[in-house]
């Protein structure tokens, strides 16, 4: 399955100068076509009860990543710098707001921006990942953020790393199996009142935004392992 977005032609990377914008599942590992598949199909609210309103938000992407790894398939995560305005700390997913020169918010700008922010934050190189489809907008009330998720596979990995720090604090990958593993998950509680998905990677909670769409990933993936939805992990208020 193949769809491009905007005019001219590039390869199966995703992004070629100024350019088509390339959507493509051809080639891709058999592991990964489960996500493929449930990326064709799955509704806005299949994937989080927070959707865009009619008017407004600030138009933004995020790079979700797969990659191969020593102890099998990973996603790229990364860690925000303390000092940011909005979701300071937290692990996420490359991204941020799309630029003018990114294109059309409702053509090929989202994909264009996931890459062009992805490669500003870790450093990676945009030839080297292939597009493979894009989820349905997401909105974050918090921050006003409507989110296109895109989806990505590191077909050539290059080496990544914080490339300001005082956007982001480190740069990492995570095994899915860690991720499914029934004890590394648990349900975050706000003091607000929001109860979410989290995982527990390493010294880093994964929660919010980042852990709802990974949660309804490996959901519609087949990939997720029961897991007890009874045990909580606290926020506190500044989280």
């Amino acid at each position: 399955m193949t769809s491009t977005y905007g005019a001219g032609t590039t390869g199966e990377t995703g992004i070629a100068g100024a350019g088509a914008v390339t959507v493509t599942a051809r080639g891709l590992p058999e592991w990964l076509e489960p996500v493929e598949r449930a990326a064709r199909t799955v509704e806005p609210r299949q994937l989080s009860r927070f959707l865009p309103p009619e008017e407004g938000g600030r138009q933004s992407a995020v790079l979700i990543l797969f990659g191969e790894g020593a102890q099998g398939p990973e996603l790229l995560l990364l860690e925000r710098a303390g000092g940011l305005r909005s979701h300071a700390g937290q692990p996420s997913f490359p991204g941020g707001a799309l630029d003018p020169e990114d294109g059309d918010p409702d053509g090929d700008g989202p994909v264009r921006a996931a890459l062009r922010e992805a490669e500003e934050e870790t450093g990676l190189d945009p030839s080297g990942v292939q597009v493979f489809g894009v989820l349905p907008r997401l909105y974050i009330p918090v921050s006003g953020f409507v989110v296109t998720p895109v989806l990505g596979w590191w077909r050539e990995p290059s080496p990544v790393a914080p490339v300001s720090p005082l956007e982001t604090a480190r740069v990492f990958t995570v095994p899915v199996s860690h991720l499914t593993d029934p004890a590394h998950r648990a349900m975050a509680v706000h003091p607000s009142g929001h109860r979410g998905p989290a995982f527990r990677v390493g010294p880093a909670l994964v929660w919010g935004f980042t852990a709802g769409v990974i949660d309804r990933i490996l959901h519609y993936a087949g990939w997720e392992r029961p897991w007890d939805r009874d045990r909580e992990v606290p926020l506190d208020r500044h989280s």
